[in-house]
Order: structure tokens, then sequence, then C-alpha cells
């Protein structure tokens, strides 16, 4: 038996609650294309992403730890991923559109420039003058501009649902709007649970990357709320596992705890709020998607503890900052010599400007040839 699109429309009304996106009542794509036979539009969307050149890219950017100096370390690729898990396994228990979240999550990051958050740091720095530089928004950039394969339209013309998923910065702002229809003040239960899958994953995968690294010690985990709540559980289920199996445990029910506080929190909100439609759930007198306050105080107290005691460690902020001052090396040298950039780069000058075009090019580097082009234009000096 065939299963067509429709089928898949028809099981997204049976199975979706009513405030879910579902695919057939899209708002479309820029460029007007026949639907396809056998997926749904968002499933569509999905696999262009899979398929696009800054999604494989991510394989071979930072994270935290510097991509290539060890096997193990999250790059940004892995983060991705991990965040999509959880991304989807929300949308499945609030019976949300699965399929979106994934595209969300799975694009939120295709923007992101090399070296981590230090990179974008920098760069928005340096284009503060030429309209700065936001990854969030560079991601959608790259999907509506960057990356153009298809030859009847520029971009992947993914759906709207996903590239409004991307604006989680802009939504808040007032009457903010994306091809005339309106963001926010919230976004879409999809783009909740990927903006919420997003900080839940990172804060875990850090921890263990961090032990991996000999920087974070069980010592110092122990001094915190988060950790200590996570590892009791552990202990009471696991008491004769060793040290390693139960970090590793740890780190996982960090997640798991977080997934099911807010699994809580949105069924509350939802049960107090019945929205009926996306709209209303955009509309809605406050996030549905969120935290506990108990929950939130816990965690915030633990992003302080990552901060200072493994983003700013020595160790990596010394190793991230000298390749940060490479990238900003070579992205002056661009400027200075155009003729060095990719083709489509110097070709992109002609409308986008100088500045721009060789943000966009430095953005889209890899770590690696970020690094090679440093090396090749001699600007690894001390």
């Amino acid at each position: 038996m065939r299963f067509t699109r429709k089928d898949w429309e028809d099981a997204e009304e049976r199975q979706l609650n009513p405030y879910a996106s579902k695919s057939a009542h899209t708002l479309g794509r820029l460029h007007s294309e026949t639907p396809h036979a056998t997926r749904s539009c968002f499933a569509r969307d999905r696999d262009r992403i899979f398929h696009s050149r800054c999604f494989r890219r991510l394989e071979y950017k930072t994270q935290v730890f510097v991509n290539g100096i060890a096997d193990h370390y999250r790059t940004r690729l892995t983060h991705t991923m991990e965040m999509t898990a959880v991304g989807r396994t929300l949308a499945r228990t609030l019976s949300a559109n699965e399929d979106l979240t994934e595209c969300i999550c799975l694009a939120h990051d295709l923007g992101h420039s090399p070296f981590g958050h230090e990179g974008e740091h920098i760069l928005n720095t340096l284009m503060e003058a030429h309209g700065g530089f936001d990854h969030n928004l560079q991601s959608l950039r790259c999907i509506e501009t960057l990356e153009s394969p298809y030859p009847t339209f520029t971009g992947l013309n993914l759906s709207w649902e996903v590239r409004a998923g991307l604006l989680k910065h802009e939504a808040h702002k007032p009457n903010a709007t994306l091809d005339g229809h309106p963001i926010g003040p919230f976004q879409s239960l999809e783009a909740q649970i990927a903006d919420i899958a997003d900080d839940m994953t990172y804060q875990a995968h850090d921890v263990d990357d961090g032990l991996e690294a000999g920087i974070m010690t069980l010592e110092k985990l122990q001094s915190t709320r988060f950790w200590n709540h996570a590892a009791k559980k552990i202990h009471q289920l696991y008491p004769n596992a060793n040290e390693e199996q139960k970090n590793r445990a740890t780190i996982r029910t960090m997640i798991e705890l977080q997934v099911a506080d807010v699994i809580e929190q949105a069924r509350i909100r939802l049960d107090q709020y019945q929205p009926t439609s996306v709209r209303a759930v955009m509309e809605a007198p406050e996030r549905i998607i969120c935290f506990s306050d108990e929950m939130k105080v816990m965690l915030d107290e633990f992003t302080k503890f990552m901060f200072t005691n493994l983003y700013y460690h020595s160790t990596v902020k010394e190793t991230t900052s000298q390749r940060v001052e490479w990238m900003r090396r070579l992205f002056l040298y661009y400027i200075e010599n155009p003729h060095h950039l990719g083709s489509k780069a110097q070709q992109q000058i002609k409308t986008e400007g100088l500045h721009r075009s060789v943000c966009d090019y430095v953005a889209g580097c890899t770590d690696r040839f970020a690094l090679l082009e440093c090396e090749k234009y001699g600007l690894l000096y001390d």
C-alpha cells in the first residue's frame, strides 16, 4: 500500500493536538513548488537540511573544545543531533509536530561561526558598522540565500514555519513578522521546544566533555545542587557502579530531569490556557514551554558554575582566544584581498557588499579550513 503526502496530513490531523503546527496548514514557501507526492512539507524540509553543505560543515565546527584536538568532544554537529533527539521526545510527548521540531533543531546552528561563541562575538565586533552578526539570523540567511543548489530558486525554500522557528531573538520584538505573518510575541510550540532543547542539551554534554578533558572534576561538580540532585538518584539506583558509569548516568539524568520538568510545566500551561491553534500558543499570556521556578534556579546556578569552571577556564579560553585572533586576521585579510575569497563569495560582493560577503565566507568556514587559510596567507604569527 502506497503512503501518500495526504495520508501523512490526515494522520497529523488525527494524532496531533489542535495547537500543533500541521503540514496541511503551512503558510507555504517563498517560491511556489508542487507538493511532494509522499512526504509532508516538513519532512521534505528536513531532508533538504540534511543534504545541505552548511549542515555537513557543522561536523568540523567547535562546540566548546576546538575541533580536532580529541575524537570524543562534541562538535556543532553532534550537539545538533543530541539536541534534536531531545526536541523530538518533547514534541512526541506533547503531541506537537515532530517533523517541524526536528527541522528547527537541525537548522538552528547552520549559520554558526567557527570557534564557538567567541568566534561569533568577534565577527559581530568586526561587523559592528555593517549590520552586525548573529548566528540565528545567519542560519536563516544560510537557508534563504547562501545555500542555493536548486535551479529555479535561491536558497533551500523551506516552509515558513521552519524559517520562523529560527528567529527566537526576533519574535519578542513588537509587531515582528516574517513575510507579513506575525512570529510572536511567543513562537510556535515546536519552536519553543527546539529552543529549550538547545539549552538543556548543551549543559549536560559540556559537563561530559569537561570531565573527558580533565578540566571539570567531580569535586567541583559536587558543589552544585543540580549535579548532586541527579547524582543522588543514580547512586540509589546503581550503588555498585564504578565512578565513570555513575558520572555518565548522572549526565543522562540531568537531561531526563529537565525533560520531565518541561513536560510537567507545559501540561500545566496547556491545561490553563487551552490553546486551540498555533496562533493561540503564540499569543498566550506566557511561554508554554519553560522550566519550573525551582528547576530554573538550579539551572541558573549551574550555568554560572559552568562559565567559571569550564567556558572561562584558562585552558579553554587560551586555546579558543588564539584561534579566534587568527580568524580575526583572516577576516581583515579578505577585506584587503577579496580576490582570495571563493568564487561565489567574490561574485556576491556585487550584490551584498564587501563586508557582508567576507562575513558570510568566514562564518561558513570550518575550524580546520579557517586555520588552513591562515597558514596559507601567513597569519599564524604570535
